[in-house]
């Protein structure tokens, strides 16, 4: 659903209250036009942030399709068993990695016992 509203900025400024709630719905903006050209957009914080982040991962990952598919490739022949480590790559890059074969977490099995107050005697005199 892609829910896409066309308004004046005037129209928006008289409106703006109920604008930014009803951009909180999923696919829903505001197309803001002046002297009836498109010159802003209104959408959620939360949509802007998603279409920063998808711009990000594009620029970061321009074959990313490809990538997937070659992947999804190694999976089925078995190839991707010689894929390096998340370990083995910090490991190379410097990163101390922790033997956590060695670590021991858990609960101490002793029991402890509940201490006495005890009440400091004054003497009389």
């Amino acid at each position: 659903m892609d829910t896409k509203h066309t308004i004046s900025i005037s129209e928006a400024r008289k409106r703006i209250f109920e604008i930014a709630d009803e951009v909180q719905q999923p696919d829903t903006h505001y197309v803001l036009t002046e002297n009836g050209k498109p010159k802003a957009v209104i959408l959620s914080a939360e949509e802007f942030e998603s279409l920063l982040e998808t711009l990000e991962v594009m620029e970061e990952f321009p074959d990313l399709e490809k990538d997937i598919q070659e992947v999804e490739r190694d999976i089925k022949s078995g190839a991707f068993e010689n894929y390096s480590t998340l370990e083995e790559l910090l490991e190379k890059e410097g990163f101390l990695v922790a033997d956590k074969s060695k670590q021991t977490y858990g609960v101490s099995n002793k029991v402890h016992s509940a201490g006495r107050k005890r009440t400091r005697k004054t003497s009389r005199k």
